[in-house]
């Protein structure tokens, strides 16, 4: 089997997939290689990710990655979300084939893009390095 079972559960069954209207922080990223693209939504209150949703166009483990990473930073302060990354995505869906992980990446750059954009709407100073490693789409390099 190509597929771990949490995968195709997220897949099948993806978690908080919609809009926010009027949201916190939105993010997108988008892979034309691989045609992906993936929009990420945070409402924040306190620091805090409330509510977090997304929607995404491509395949399943985009649509999975990007489930899993929803379910991994709803409820946490937005600075653990950014610490979230696409290996601890990978491990709590137990693994993706190895020309999938370009997808937990993706899941990763967008939860980024959606605070960065937070960050720049409230006028809160932050690190930069913390969202651009040097090639990534959520600061455009």
């Amino acid at each position: 089997m190509l597929y771990s079972e949490k995968v195709m559960d997220h897949f099948r069954n993806p978690r908080n997939v919609g809009e926010i209207e009027n949201a916190d922080g939105v993010g997108q990223v988008g892979n034309a290689r691989c045609g992906d693209i993936m929009r990420m939504y945070l409402k924040i209150d306190d620091g805090i990710i409330t509510d977090v949703k997304f929607e995404t166009f491509g395949c399943g483990s985009a649509i999975a990655t990007s489930s899993m990473a929803t379910e991994l930073i709803k409820g946490k302060p937005v600075e653990q979300a950014l610490e979230l990354s696409n290996q601890a995505v990978v491990e709590a869906l137990d693994g993706l084939p190895a020309h999938k992980l370009h997808c937990s990446v993706l899941a990763e750059e967008a939860v980024k893009a959606a605070v960065k954009d937070y960050y720049d709407k409230n006028g809160i100073p932050y690190d930069k390095e913390k969202f651009c490693p040097g090639d990534c789409e959520a600061c455009g390099h």
